[in-house]
């Protein structure tokens, strides 16, 4: 049995050790996860206006990233008008995201909420997002923000 586990643990280091080097470079055009276009896709302001009043937007939004998970592009956030990036998973984390991608203009097609997150969820974000841990402690209470969960993601440029 502890066999079968090392075998197992070593064969998820060695897959993790190459996940990073498998995602296409975020250059204009390149797609991750499901194919998607940039047609009828709203802006963050306009983003913030819908979810004022619904509590859920499925579709497609342009904004620029500000932030990729550090470990292996599990996450990214996108700017916003008001400061605070808006957080943006993967739909079962079928696909990641380039390092590279900072900076760029995107597409998100999925669905985006208005959700709390815990404490916990949040320390572990800062984790990976390679963060000191004096930020890490200074995270104390849980926040209400927009959370988008994407389908797929373009870069527009």
């Amino acid at each position: 049995m502890k066999v079968f586990l090392l075998l197992a643990f070593g064969l998820l280091l060695h897959t993790a050790s190459f996940a990073q080097k498998d995602i296409p470079s975020a250059k204009a055009g390149v797609t991750y996860g499901k194919k998607v276009t940039a047609k009828k896709a709203i802006k963050m302001p306009e983003l913030d206006q819908k979810l004022a009043t619904d509590s859920v937007f499925t579709g497609k939004v342009e904004g620029t990233v500000v932030e990729v998970c550090k470990k292996k592009g599990c996450f990214m956030k996108v700017a916003r008008t008001n400061g605070e990036p808006i957080m943006v998973k993967f739909t079962d984390y079928a696909f990641f995201m380039p390092q590279d991608i900072v900076g760029k203009t995107v597409v998100l097609e999925g669905v985006a909420k208005v959700k709390e997150t815990s404490v916990e969820r949040l320390k572990h974000f800062a984790e990976d997002a390679g963060k000191s841990k004096e930020e890490i402690a200074a995270i104390t209470e849980p926040k209400k923000d927009i959370e988008i969960v994407a389908d797929g993601v373009l870069v527009v440029k």
